[in-house]
Formats: C-alpha cells, structure tokens, sequence
C-alpha cells in the first residue's frame, strides 16, 4: 500500500479551510504567540477570511505555505506548521510550527516536523530548512534538534519582549 505525503503517524497536514476561522482567530490573537510571530496587533476575523480565501496560492506563488495539523482519528485541528520566505532559486524555506497547548507532549510536533521535512524534501525539492527559535523556547529548541537541526547561529538581542531583549538561534537542516 503506498503511504500518502502528508499523513504522519498520528497526524496529518491538510489545507486551511474556512472552519478553521476559530482557530486560526483564536491563536492568531493569543499574545502569549506574538513573539514568536513577530505580531504586534490583534488580527480581525475579517483579516483572517481575506487571508483564508487566499490561502489557496501556490506555494511558488506565495512564498508560504500554512497547513493544518489534524489529528488523524478524529480530524480535529490541534495546530499549525508553515513554509514559509521560500526560495525556490536557492531551494530553502523557513518553518514555524504551533500545537495547541492541550496536545502538546504527545509526539504531534514531532510527527508535524517529520512530514513536513519529508514534504519539503522530497515533494518542493528544497535543500535547506531553517527556523528561527528564541533561546528560552526550550520545546522548540528540543523539536528541532531531535530531527537534527543543526545550530549555526545566534542573533544577540534580536527580539525586544517585554522590556528585555532575546536571543533567537539560527537552526538548519541541509538536506543529505
């Protein structure tokens, strides 16, 4: 039986659909995400149905590409993973990746990661995969490396939160 591209063990990554108005509100304007989405202002749900009628562009056509992590049994949408400042000429793409706190601890953003790699890789034909993760976000940070990113960097003072500044680090996954 041949395996689908997008469909990890317990997961799969499916496109936005307008059901998913609620959640994509709900997290987009949860400030507690704003850092890490460099967002400053809430986001109006007419914003976001703008956004979701568009999100049906090509990848190469918008230099991002923002799929939903649904849980496979129950189809339920537990968060999101993006491509995004792709780069087809030089074959790489950034990745941000979201699961909602209540199905964090639970391999979904590892199974989220891994397919989403596999996708990039394989499908996009990118080379390289990078994100960008605040030195305290020790999740990510974990995630990350466990699918063997690799650190090769760190942007001093990067991020102004909160009256302090952050570090962000630079990780990458060149593709073997």
């Amino acid at each position: 039986m041949k395996t689908q591209l997008l469909i990890g063990e317990n997961i799969k990554l499916r496109a936005l659909e307008p059901e998913d108005i609620s959640l994509l509100f709900a997290i987009e304007n949860n400030e507690t995400f704003w850092e890490i989405s460099h967002t400053q202002t809430p986001f109006s749900k007419f914003l976001l149905q703008q956004y979701l009628e568009n999100a049906h562009l090509d990848i190469y056509e918008a230099k991002q590409l923002r799929l939903v992590i649904a849980d496979k049994k129950t189809e339920q949408a537990i968060g999101f993973i993006d491509l995004f400042d792709f780069n087809p000429q030089h074959k790489r793409a950034g990745v941000g990746i979201l699961v909602k706190p209540t199905f964090q601890k639970r391999g979904v953003g590892f199974d989220a990661l891994s397919v989403l790699i596999k996708y990039a890789f394989q499908y996009l034909d990118v080379h390289q995969l990078f994100a960008n993760i605040t030195g305290d976000n020790y999740k990510s940070i974990a995630l990350f490396e466990k699918l063997h990113f690799k650190k090769v960097g760190i942007k001093k003072d990067w991020l102004f939160v909160k009256n302090s500044y952050k570090n962000e680090i630079l990780y990458q996954l060149i593709k073997a």
